[in-house]
């Protein structure tokens, strides 16, 4: 049985030239019987219209004010976006609908209108909601609510922002019990899981959609060599503009802020024509990124170099073809990314993918692989937080008195929380009202009562007020903003204190397609002039790295272990692997390969883990301390998402034992309680849970007063509460973040008894990139430069056998740049004008 369309909806889509999907009658169908139902299909599919379809049709038969449909998307440009695209049908329909957004850029005019007079159809974000949940009047806004879409599913589902979007739909199905759900997306790994998100504890409709045209996947290289080393892709620049050239509009995707800067100049560089080229991240001021949304929707601009800013749902309409810089990571978000081009379901999206190094190349083949096979990848949601669950409980009672019973009910209904046990429900909540024990004796911590009858009550309005200025669970690096020194109006947009406080006066650093001069930081404004000599850095941000999932780790070492693959390599890629086979040996799909060679008076021990950069940092750490009791002297040691290096003083005996399951016993515990690590997730645990509060009224808190806070907390509950919730909450955070030491724990015990130990005279061809990057982390100026120049030369030459290994210590310099990206000479030729320079301003003119 399908749904039924009234006349004039048959008509408007008649005079469009279209007909229904099935799939959008579906969820016409599903609406009429008042299913909660979870949408599946490619991109250009019609999703959101899918999605809303309904809404509007029930709105035409029954018109009501209040807010009919709440739509919940993960980023505020894709609720505008869908605003925009919305408003089309609701106007040539004449439909008596009205349509608005809600986040943190609302103005409070608005947002006081919207509260005497919401609008039909309110599209928000998962903060924004909660922050309506958090009022005393929520029971009367949300009275009439009949529909809630959430849009991109997958990008909030196991992720903490998605477990406080779970609790909000808990919370609606309360208030608004008659109101269905509908989830939306083009990429579900883990259908089930996604079902029971949406499905709160209810029955839901599986409403899939069969594959549209198969996306064409291609690799491209620079032409005379491709890297042994490096992860920016600037080697390939001149391809990428030539590719740009060919299209009317690109997207070029990469996968951290500082890579899109450098890109954005290196194009440029080689940009004799000026085509209009524009760059858009998250760190830029929002005005600047509405410009360049603005000339993507007019066709003004030939390419945008984006990072995941543009990556969900938004149609652009005209993209041509989008251009991956660096191995995407993951089959499913390299889908989510080609499908940004030729939005349309029935013509097959175009996609580039240029690998920055040889072992990208790789993975890159992985992945158009694992595209083809439609081999969905990503990790499964996992439970709840607990932290997020007690921001929840405040924000519930600051809403209304509860009883424990009830709420404890509501929030197993939510999916990530359905296994919560009510001893934890009870400790998050104990929490929530005293502290704990070890904290209950301070008064500041007490935010809950009981009254006689056991209800849960807050404490007074000043703890509501401040536990609704802090909602959220993005804790992000302190950022400032950065303005051009004595010009007036809005800043280029913002950088992490942790890279502005580097600084120098005189120092140069790219930003927003700028070189710019750095003068001082006054108060929270960093302050440059435009240009500058010397070397340019660039900033990086904290949250800017994907982990390599298992999936295309898995199809990576699969073809490395069969020649008969190869094929699809380039030829230096080819000889680079039938070199390593000659004078060494492959990994396996299930073993773990271990060299052990001299150089340079040290002794290196490279594993091919290929489980990712968290897990291998975590495994250099106990490696290290393994090491060290074995009397091996470990000097250090460097890891990437395919292999981990570490050098020692002594050579290593039986590296098998060094790969024994019970490191992550008493050796991960050891590690976890001494570092900082710990401490820093920590101290985001505590802010989410409001242990801490970031914003009080008439003031920010500075993060070093937060983090000296959190710091002595951290140790009081270590000596007098060790079980207590946020030490368990931090725990499970970086189990799964930072550590990774679930992957690790997995690929330890898939390899006991298999690993591989292989002595060599001298480096491999297949170690060589990883020894390159230990010198690439220390480089600083010209000097160091030429010599990360020398040392490659070297270490291919030995690799090779065309010289004996170096008795000389590798170069490094005194300051550490492992956290900053820097141009090479060959791209510093000449500056890069403002970001979508003459799309957005036609006066500009090329320096």
């Amino acid at each position: 049985m399908t749904g039924t369309l009234p006349e004039r909806f048959a008509d408007w889509f008649a005079g469009r030239g279209w007909s229904p999907r099935p799939h959008q009658l579906a969820m016409l169908d599903a609406a009429q019987a008042g299913e909660t139902a979870l949408l599946i299909a490619p991109t250009g599919g019609g999703k959101t219209l899918a999605g809303f379809l309904p809404s509007l049709v029930e709105l035409f038969d029954r018109p009501q004010t209040g807010i009919h449909t709440l739509y919940v998307s993960p980023l505020k440009a894709l609720g505008t976006d869908v605003a925009r695209n919305l408003t089309a049908p609701v106007s040539e329909m004449a439909l008596a609908v009205t349509v608005e957004t809600r986040s943190g850029d609302t103005s409070q005019t608005r947002r006081a209108r919207q509260k005497e007079h919401p609008p039909n159809i309110l599209l928000t974000t998962p903060e924004s909601l909660a922050l309506l949940l958090s009022q005393t009047a929520a029971p009367d806004t949300f009275r009439d609510l009949r529909c809630i879409v959430v849009d991109e599913v997958h990008a909030l589902a196991g992720t903490k922002r998605g477990d406080q979007l779970a609790l909000c739909l808990a919370r609606l199905a309360t208030l608004a019990p008659a109101a269905r759900r509908v989830g939306l997306s083009a990429t579900v790994a883990y259908k089930d899981a996604i079902m029971a998100y949406i499905g709160c504890g209810g029955p839901v409709r599986l409403v899939e959609v069969p594959e549209g045209e198969p996306p064409q996947l291609e690799i491209r290289l620079s032409e005379d060599r491709v890297p042994w080393s490096g992860r920016m892709g600037l080697a390939s620049a001149a391809v990428i503009l030539d590719r740009i050239r060919a299209a009317g509009m690109t997207i070029v995707f990469v996968n951290t802020r500082a890579q899109g800067e450098l890109l954005f100049q290196a194009l440029w560089k080689l940009n004799e024509e000026t085509l209009p080229i524009a760059l858009h991240h998250g760190s830029l001021d929002i005005a600047q990124r509405r410009r360049v949304e603005a000339a993507m929707s007019r066709g003004d601009l030939r390419a945008v170099v984006a990072t995941s800013s543009l990556d969900l749902g938004i149609d652009w309409g005209g993209v041509d073809q989008v251009i991956q810089v660096g191995a995407p990571k993951g089959v499913s978000r390299l889908l989510q990314r080609v499908g940004r081009s030729n939005h349309r379901m029935d013509v097959a999206s175009r996609a580039i993918l240029v690998p920055a190094n040889r072992f990208e190349v790789l993975e890159c083949e992985a992945a158009v692989q694992g595209v083809a096979a439609r081999e969905l990848d990503g990790d499964p949601p996992r439970p709840g937080g607990l932290d997020v669950l007690a921001q929840h409980i405040l924000l519930m009672a600051a809403a209304d008195p509860f009883l424990p019973d009830d709420l404890f009910a509501e929030i197993t209904r939510a999916g990530p929380y359905s296994d919560l046990t009510r001893a934890t429900f009870e400790d998050v909540l104990s929490f929530v009202e005293d502290g704990g024990y070890a904290l209950a004796a301070y008064d500041r911590y007490r935010k809950l009562f009981r009254d006689a009858e056991g209800r849960v009550e807050i404490r007074s309005d000043r703890i509501a007020r401040l536990a609704r200025m802090n909602i959220g669970t993005i804790v992000e690096m302190p950022l400032l903003k950065v303005r051009l020194a004595g010009q007036r109006g809005g800043s280029l947009g913002e950088l992490e204190e942790s890279f502005a406080t580097m600084l120098t006066p005189g120092d140069t650093f790219m930003f927003a397609g700028r070189l710019l001069r750095f003068q001082r930081i006054r108060e929270t404004t960093v302050e440059c002039l435009e240009g500058g000599k010397g070397e340019p850095m660039v900033p990086a941000y904290a949250g800017g790295k994907y982990p390599l999932t298992s999936n295309l780790a898995a199809r990576v070492r699969a073809m490395l272990h069969d020649p008969a693959s190869w094929s699809v390599f380039p030829g230096q890629v080819r000889d680079w692997l039938a070199l390593q086979q000659e004078r060494s040996t492959l990994p396996g799909p299930d073993d773990l390969l271990v060299e052990v060679f001299p150089r340079n008076g040290r002794w290196y021990t490279v594993a091919y883990c290929f489980e990712g950069r968290n897990a291998h940092q975590t495994l250099g750490m106990l490696l290290t301390r393994r090491m060290e009791r074995a009397g091996l002297a470990p000097l250090g040691f460097v890891a990437t998402d395919y292999v981990i290096a570490v050098w020692s003083a002594n050579e290593p005996g039986d590296t098998a034992t060094l790969f024994q399951e019970d490191m992550l016993g008493d050796d991960l515990e050891a590690w976890m309680a001494e570092s900082s690590m710990l401490r820093r997730t920590f101290r985001n645990v505590a802010v989410i849970a409001g242990l801490v509060d970031r914003q009080q009224p008439g003031a920010d808190r500075t993060r070093r007063q937060v983090t000296v806070n959190t710091d002595l907390i951290y140790d009081v509950l270590r000596r007098h509460q060790p079980d207590h919730i946020l030490l368990r909450a931090t725990r499970a955070d970086a189990a799964t973040g930072l550590t990774d030491v679930g992957r690790l724990a997995a690929m330890l015990a898939r390899v006991q008894g298999k690993v591989r130990t292989v002595r060599l005279s001298r480096v491999s061809p297949l170690a060589v990139p990883v020894l390159l990057d230990i010198g690439r982390e220390f480089v600083r100026n010209e000097e160091d430069e030429d010599a990360l120049l020398a040392e490659t030369e070297a270490l291919v030459a030995e690799a090779k056998g065309e010289a004996e290994p170096s008795q000389e210590p590798m170069r490094v310099h005194p300051v550490h740049r492992a956290n900053l990206a820097i141009m090479t000479r060959r791209d510093r030729r000449r500056e890069a004008p403002p970001v979508a320079w003459s799309a957005l301003n036609q006066s500009s003119r090329r320096p």
